[in-house]
């Protein structure tokens, strides 16, 4: 079985106001629906299952890009946009956060009785993947958090979290169901995050003695080191910094989107009407489509897309992320009819800005690029959970920025 990785977050409290959560929804939906058309069902459950590309995801969305809230509110705004379509789509989201969680075998069966897949063995596999988390790998963090998701064709992820009040950080965990071989035995392909030093793993190779000794009530408890394979150990600092993004991969879409006039490309976006800022938002919304999975390692630079609930970077551009929704639904429903010139515009999109990376210097750090974002907030239609952005004094309101 396939153990994706997981991700150590600074624990944030608050809430999604309705405006961000419906929007996310919109999008994730989208997102969701190009995927499958591109990449089939398999692809969106590997996606989901890697911890980099599903941070990519929640900040791209519009969540502050590296709480623990990401993984609560991205897997709450798909499964509330996916069900409704899952019989089309051919993907079900089970449990969720708190007593939602506790509900995931329940919702499990009743996917298994219209689809015919095994009921008995996928709700075992979501109980023994918790299990694993939350006992057999003795870490710190006690899951209150736990979603399966399952395709029509029996293939599924599990994203689960766990916290610990006694660093403030929370913990994500991904299963995937590719390679399945033993829940107890070798499961992780990958256990990442901060060192936890000596803990108690029975589902390390090495702790076979210990699992043989325990069924047969022995005195020994050996403990063993966990040892780190890749890790997405998020800062404690809320603020984006220049050392949290990769500038030549950032600076290439700042560039393609700001410098370069719409117009020199307009035949190949076929999307007419589009201008530069919510062109940088769709820029890295295919990016993160259609990117391969080594161009996920700096999760904040996605927030450059549509800001953070909490101001971070910038706040959310309520303007831009619309545009950009119906952008995204207008290519879905065109693919539907066969009509696929949008989707290919996207497609084409991330490759012009792969091609424009080649060549690009960074120079300077963010602050700049954040600092024009917050000061134009306000003509975007920026808001956060504080309230929406004013202009700067010596700006009109009446002064607003066309978008296209």
């Amino acid at each position: 079985m396939k153990r994706s990785g997981s991700a150590d977050l600074p624990l944030h409290y608050g809430y999604v106001p309705r405006w961000l959560s419906e929007r996310m929804a919109r999008l994730g939906l989208a997102i969701t629906e190009v995927l499958i058309s591109e990449y089939g069902k398999a692809e969106v459950l590997r996606r989901l299952s890697d911890p980099f590309w599903f941070q990519s995801l929640g900040a791209v969305m519009g969540m502050d890009w590296h709480s623990s809230g990401i993984t609560t509110s991205v897997m709450g705004a798909l499964k509330r946009a996916i069900n409704p379509h899952s019989r089309e789509l051919g993907i079900y989201i089970c449990g969720g956060k708190g007593k939602f969680s506790r509900q995931a075998p329940d919702e499990i069966r009743s996917v298994c009785e219209r689809t015919g897949l095994d009921g008995g063995q996928l709700v075992r596999c979501s109980k023994l993947s918790a299990k694993v988390d939350n006992t057999a790998v003795q870490d710190g963090f006690q899951l209150y958090m736990h979603n399966f998701v399952i395709s029509d064709e029996g293939q599924w992820t599990v994203i689960q979290q766990g916290m610990s009040p006694g660093n403030s950080t929370a913990r994500r965990y991904h299963w995937h169901s590719a390679g399945l071989r033993s829940f107890v035995d070798e499961p992780h392909t990958a256990i990442c995050g901060i060192n936890q030093g000596v803990i108690l793993n029975l589902a390390d190779h090495a702790a076979c003695p210990a699992r043989d000794g325990v069924l047969s009530i022995t005195r020994e408890k050996p403990e063993y080191m966990m040892h780190d394979i890749q890790q997405l150990v998020l800062p404690s600092h809320h603020d984006v910094r220049t050392e949290d993004v990769d500038l030549k991969r950032l600076g290439a879409v700042l560039w393609l989107a700001h410098e370069r006039q719409p117009a020199d490309f307009e035949e190949l976006l076929l999307l007419e009407g589009v201008g530069p800022r919510t062109l940088q938002s769709l820029a890295l919304v295919s990016e993160v489509i259609h990117g391969a999975p080594s161009r996920f390692r700096d999760p904040a630079r996605f927030a450059f897309a549509h800001g953070g609930k909490d101001g971070h970077p910038f706040p959310v551009p309520i303007q831009v992320y619309d545009e950009t929704i119906d952008i995204m639904q207008t290519a879905v429903q065109k693919a539907k009819m066969g009509q696929s010139d949008k989707q290919d515009a996207l497609r084409k999109l991330h490759a012009l800005a792969g091609r424009a990376e080649k060549d690009f210097i960074p120079s300077g750090d963010v602050g700049a690029w954040i600092e024009k974002e917050n000061r134009d907030s306000w003509k975007y239609g920026g808001r956060t959970v504080f309230g929406k952005a004013v202009p700067p004094a010596g700006e009109s309101k009446g002064r607003q920025l066309r978008l296209f």
